[in-house]
């Protein structure tokens, strides 16, 4: 039997984003998610630059708490990634990106 069970985090504002606490340490453990996250963050900067296109990224704070926020992403390296109005955050907090 398949598990079609779909996790909802709560979708905040990128403008809280400033406010908030992040680890130190990567969110994803094998190498092969942090190459996907890497691309997806690079084609979402593409679609944000090309197109001001929007995705979803999901995220995980300090407390071990995931939360979602919709928005364009202007620029991201391994280290920050920068979405609209030039909120950053660390690129290893994200969890995935979900383009839409």
């Amino acid at each position: 039997m398949e598990n079609n069970t779909v996790l909802h985090y709560q979708l905040i504002e990128k403008e809280s984003i400033p406010q908030l606490q992040f680890g130190t340490e990567d969110v994803l453990s094998d190498k092969e998610s942090k190459v996907r996250r890497q691309v997806d963050l690079e084609r979402a900067s593409r679609l944000g630059n090309g197109y001001q296109g929007k995705v979803e990224i999901t995220f995980q704070v300090a407390s071990g708490e995931v939360l979602r926020v919709q928005t364009t992403i202007w620029q991201s390296d391994k280290e920050y990634t920068t979405i609209k109005s030039g909120v950053t955050l660390p690129t290893h907090a994200i969890l995935g990106v979900e383009f839409f």
